[in-house]
């Protein structure tokens, strides 16, 4: 093996050495993030622990018709959906803890939101892989043990990469070797005995398929969470903190994108393309935010464009995360997505349309139009400020009246200081509380009603005029950018099966058979053709190789000991140009015709031709079961088949099980903020 890594429950009291560990991984991380992400994984383990004792439960209400049986299990229900919630309720106050995530050397910054990393179990690749490496290579599974650890090793290098570019190659490395493994080994037509289990990063909610689109899927969504944690952590006070923080969270949102057109039936609900949705343009705009702190580091001037200008920009962050709230609060994911994050969306929307409102009454009121200026320019300027100008107004009357543009100026600060009321009282709802977040809306409140004081009048009556709102612009939007981590050239850790053109799991072949070969008038009988590796062409019917049953198209794999599936034509001539009259031995395999072999009638991860998720199979295993052969998936219609008998056989996928009884008893009513199913059509 090129790594070793020590189990989880290990521990060492030796330093870890530099280079050990895979790079981008150290699972012996101790800082806030690994240890929120811990807890992630306990959480997990508890409401799987949970939803196991509530599908035995709601089986055996479904079962019995003993009145004392059933109101004794209805509230053990009770117990055990108020746990859920519970869990829940942890979940998201995890989801919700975004100082961690923060750069510690800032003090005056906004904080951002960062996604959490998904949890999964361990799979134990050795037994599966070796079983089909002889089946169907007809090669011995042992030869291959070291390639499959370190497969292994790669993936649980995956669960706790570090908060890097290096993580984010580490994860990529092993998307790369999942593509070649479900080439090599996951067919069409069967299943291999491989079960990936992933946890939603929202509602801890496990999914366990037999299809590897799961694990990849999975494996591109925690590179995303890892761009938005790099983002997250960048130091915005610099301006190359800034760069990083606006490239991670632009490549993090093309990332979900990319996931979202590649992997369109995803399972889990976390990657459903609702939620997705909501992400992408989440991750925009923070990054917009960060564009607009790029700007503003270096100072605003004060000045009628420049503030113009920045009120525009500030305008345009403020509306990216209006939308980002508006998609948080539409089902089917306004239950699962966390309050905390609808309300930080809520009160940067209110702060930075207040910010914009505060630069144009700083324009209006601090910069008067004097001869020297060019009223053309500035009357354009304000011109694009608004969809209509204030009263009906002309750009040019206002700019030259000194008493209008004292009006409107203060109807603008007027919004400001509403904007920055709103702000703090939607931040007050914020559970945790950031104390940063309030002194930044506090000083921007209190600047506001300074300049408003500065302005008023004592004889002055109270002016109702409402400021139009400001037509957000942006010099530089941010857009969506695609990761080159997505695809990272790695070398196939199983190449010494063949070439991929021929040796993959959906192509079927004869045994390989032994031909002797001889010559006969300095001849062989056949001709050699293709790339590695090569086939047998020209074959003279009546030589001693066909009479041994050698075939036309057959192709060579072996001569004598040397393995030949990657040598080309002049390489195997090499081989054999010395063949004596005694022969050689080669090996030679038969392609057969994969298109005869039905597809199963029944599969655990397939339904209606699209992905199924099994969590039930989740529920179904001993947590501590790490031989697939020995899971043995029930074939009870009850219990394979929740929540589809009254639902008209949909082939949705399904994430947990709903019992549909008659009746308002309290427990068959699904809680608001822990769905029983992914049933509905609007996730997919």
């Amino acid at each position: 093996m090129t790594d070793t890594l020590f189990p989880n429950n290990v521990m060492t009291d030796r330093p870890v050495e530099s280079g050990y560990f895979k790079k981008g991984c150290n699972p012996f991380a101790q800082t806030g993030r690994s240890k929120l992400q811990h807890e992630r994984a306990l959480l997990n383990h508890q409401i799987i622990k949970q939803m196991r004792i509530r599908a035995g439960a709601e089986n055996l209400l479904k079962a019995t018709s003993n009145n004392k049986v059933r109101d004794q299990v209805s509230l053990e229900l009770s117990y055990v959906n108020a746990d859920l919630q519970r869990l829940m309720g942890q979940l998201e106050g995890l989801n919700s803890s975004v100082e961690v995530y923060q750069n510690v050397q800032e003090t005056s910054s906004i904080p951002l939101i960062p996604l959490g990393l998904k949890e999964t179990k361990d799979v134990d690749f050795s037994v599966p892989l070796k079983d089909f490496i002889l089946e169907h290579y007809s090669e011995d599974g042992s030869n291959f043990q070291d390639q499959i650890d370190d497969l292994m090793d790669l993936r649980q290098a995956c669960r706790t990469p570090s908060r890097n570019d290096a993580g984010v190659e580490l994860l990529a490395k092993y998307l790369s070797q999942l593509s070649f493994l479900e080439t090599r080994f996951f067919s069409p037509t069967r299943q291999i005995g491989i079960f990936f289990t992933w946890y939603d990063s929202f509602t801890g909610i496990p999914v366990c398929q037999q299809n590897i689109s799961l694990e990849k899927a999975s494996v591109v969504f925690n590179m995303a969470v890892l761009y938005s944690q790099i983002g997250t952590r960048a130091n915005r006070q610099t301006q190359d903190g800034l760069e990083d923080a606006i490239t991670a969270f632009q490549k993090s949102a093309g990332v979900l994108h990319y996931l979202k057109e590649t992997f369109t039936h995803t399972p889990s609900y976390d990657m459903s393309p609702a939620m997705l949705s909501m992400l992408i343009p989440m991750m925009l705009a923070q990054a917009q935010e960060c564009l607009f702190e790029h700007i503003t580091l270096p100072g605003i001037r004060n000045e009628f464009f420049s503030l113009l200008k920045m009120a525009q920009e500030a305008a345009k962050v403020a509306e990216t995360y209006s939308q980002v709230y508006q998609c948080m609060i539409q089902n089917p994911i306004r239950n699962n997505v966390p309050f905390f994050w609808s309300t930080m969306c809520q009160f940067k929307t209110s702060h930075y349309n207040a910010l914009a409102h505060y630069f144009v009454s700083t324009a209006l009121l601090d910069h008067q139009l004097a001869p020297s200026d060019d009223e053309d320019k500035q009357e354009k300027a304000l011109s694009q400020l608004y969809d209509a100008m204030p009263d009906g107004r002309s750009p040019l009357d206002i700019l030259k009246n000194k008493e209008e543009r004292r009006r409107i100026g203060k109807a603008h600060l007027q919004r400001a200081i509403m904007g920055n009321e709103e702000a703090i009282r939607t931040h007050a709802l914020c559970q945790p509380k950031l104390d940063i977040m309030n002194d930044i809306l506090q000083a921007s409140h209190k600047r506001s009603l300074a300049k408003f004081e500065q302005y008023e009048k004592e004889d002055e009556f109270t002016d109702y005029m409402v400021a139009p709102d400001i037509i957000s612009k942006t010099e530089k939007k941010a857009e969506m950018e695609v990761a080159a981590a997505t695809k990272v050239k790695v070398a196939d850790l199983f190449q010494r099966l063949g070439p991929l053109s021929v040796f993959s799991a959906k192509q079927r072949w004869t045994a390989p058979r032994t031909i002797r070969l001889r010559l006969q008038d300095r001849d062989l009988g056949f001709t050699l053709k293709g790339e590695p590796p090569v086939q047998i062409q020209s074959l003279d019917p009546l030589c001693p190789a066909a009479a041994e049953g050698l075939k036309e198209g057959d192709y060579l794999v072996a001569v004598g000991d040397t393995d030949c599936k990657w040598m080309g034509v002049s390489d195997v001539m090499k081989l054999l140009k010395d063949v004596d009259e005694e022969g050689i031995n080669i090996r030679v395999v038969s392609m057969m015709d994969s298109s005869s072999q039905p597809m199963p009638t029944k599969s655990a991860t397939y339904c209606g031709g699209l992905p199924k998720t099994y969590s039930m199979i989740c529920l179904a295993h001993d947590e501590d079961d790490k031989n697939p052969k020995a899971r043995k998936v029930a074939k009870k219609p009850s219990f394979l088949s929740w929540g589809l008998k009254n639902r008209l056989k949909s082939s949705s996928t399904l994430s947990l099980p709903n019992a549909d009884y008659s009746g308002g008893l309290p427990w068959n009513r699904p809680c608001p903020t822990f769905p029983s199913s992914y049933n509905d059509s609007a996730l997919y």
